[in-house]
């Protein structure tokens, strides 16, 4: 957590580490302990293709992913999400604690652009960071910005 507020003052984003007592694992979760809209909640997805690993941050009022687009976004012929034992092997990180912040390539859904801040993953399960969308754009290597 440690780099990223370090990350985040050096660029001077607004933020906020927000701990909690149990770990979030759901969007509906999040929007609940934070009384919030769900589309505010930022889950950070990371998702194998046959080019591969990506990160995908959508907003929580997503159902589902429509891995047709992403397939088409990439050009690439086989997109799913990354096991458990894959996201441990890329990130350092378990699902449900992986942070917003990342050294994988990174595809951002566009609705989260519609907050003034966004909640998501930091790392560590016990904590959330409230912080500006841009922040995204600014400290992750995305490459696309799509609507699913």
């Amino acid at each position: 957590m440690d780099n990223i507020k370090d990350m985040l003052e050096k660029n001077k984003i607004e933020f906020e580490f927000i701990h909690h007592a149990k770990p979030v694992y759901s969007a509906e979760d999040g929007a609940n302990l934070f009384n919030i809209k769900i589309g505010q909640t930022a889950p950070n997805l990371i998702i194998y293709t046959d080019i591969g690993f990506y990160s995908l941050i959508i907003s929580g009022i997503r159902d589902k992913v429509d891995f047709k687009i992403i397939k088409k976004l990439l050009k690439c012929n086989d997109v799913r999400l990354a096991t458990k034992d894959e996201v441990k092997q890329v990130t350092g990180l378990s699902v449900g604690s992986v942070a917003l912040f990342s050294k994988l390539t990174c595809i951002v859904d566009k609705k989260l652009l519609e907050n003034d801040f966004i909640y998501g993953g930091t790392g560590k399960k016990n904590y959330t960071l409230k912080v500006q969308p841009e922040a995204l754009f600014k400290l992750n290597r995305v490459v696309e910005v799509i609507e699913l």
